[in-house]
């Protein structure tokens, strides 16, 4: 299996509990969530929308909302891809794994995550913000 992921979205995935826009992104979100784990699983890196994109209410034209917040979102995966080679194709597991040697405490993640809509929410950020120390 082939996933496309933005940048953040690996985030995302790290700290995902079955919260969504709607029922149809969730489902989507989880069955993602699962492939992602998969060592059958290639993932390609994208800034642009990608399999999680596609189920998500809020994009329209090929945007996310509108264009400040499209460049909101571009901006969130561009801080994560340019600590990764997005040039090539990943092994899932391999792929995660160098995503939590490197955004590994709160302060690697405030600028992505800190304005997100979901960080209240997330696992992967209140296990970063509730421990400082936390090694994933």
């Amino acid at each position: 299996m082939k996933l496309i992921l933005r940048g953040h979205h690996l985030l995302c995935l790290k700290g995902f509990q079955g919260f969504g826009y709607d029922e149809k992104f969730v489902e989507n979100m989880t069955e993602v969530n699962d492939l992602r784990k998969s060592e059958n699983t290639k993932i390609k890196l994208t800034s642009s929308p990608d399999d999680i994109c596609k189920a998500c209410p809020n994009l329209k034209n090929s945007i996310c909302e509108n264009a400040s917040q499209n460049s909101r979102i571009v901006s969130m995966d561009n801080e994560v891809l340019k600590k990764l080679d997005s040039g090539r194709e990943y092994d899932a597991p391999e792929l995660f794994e160098k995503i939590d040697s490197i955004f590994n405490s709160k302060e690697s993640v405030s600028e992505i995550c800190f304005n997100c809509m979901w960080h209240e929410k997330c696992l992967f950020y209140q296990k970063l913000s509730n421990n400082p120390s936390y090694k994933v």
